[in-house]
């Protein structure tokens, strides 16, 4: 199966449109303003939140919370490399490996592949496919993303600062 997010460039807060494979919208994600540290709310079509995303501060590596429906909440790490993007979710057994451009993932469970995103070149606003190998691992890959692309904004504006 396959997802596209498509961040909404004229917004004060992130917003994030997530679409099936039909080109059907089949989540929002939303940032807040006035927060310290980032916080993203992912909704399903029917209003409901599906996770939430929150920022851990004050830790020497960028550190995140996923929490999804039933009270699940697990951390995902961005790990210090030099040259390549490695996140880990210790509690999925779960590693994320990004190319040096940072436009290409594997995620993996336990050594074995299963989704692949994909950000798109020279595009108003952050744009990426996601295909995902076992339904059941939608939300975790759809966090996953995400996470990442929080990563990638903060350094981003840190380089820019």
């Amino acid at each position: 199966m396959k997802l596209y997010i498509k961040q909404k460039v004229f917004s004060f807060k992130d917003k994030f449109n997530i679409y099936d494979e039909r080109g059907e919208i089949k989540y929002t994600a939303e940032g807040e303003i006035f927060t310290l540290g980032k916080k993203l709310h992912i909704t399903d079509t029917n209003g409901q939140e599906v996770i939430f995303i929150r920022q851990r501060l004050l830790t020497f590596l960028p550190k995140y919370e996923i929490s999804l429906p039933g009270g699940e909440t697990v951390e995902i790490v961005k790990n210090f490399t030099l040259l390549k993007h490695v996140y880990t979710i210790p509690a999925w057994n779960i590693t994320i490996k990004g190319d040096f451009f940072a436009h290409e993932y594997e995620v993996l469970r336990n050594g074995a592949e299963i989704a692949h995103l994909s950000k798109e070149w020279f595009t108003w606003g952050d744009t990426y496919a996601i295909n995902i190998a076992d339904p059941r691992d939608e939300l975790m890959a759809l966090a996953s993303i995400l996470v990442v692309d929080c990563c990638m904004e903060a350094q981003n504006n840190a380089r820019n600062s």
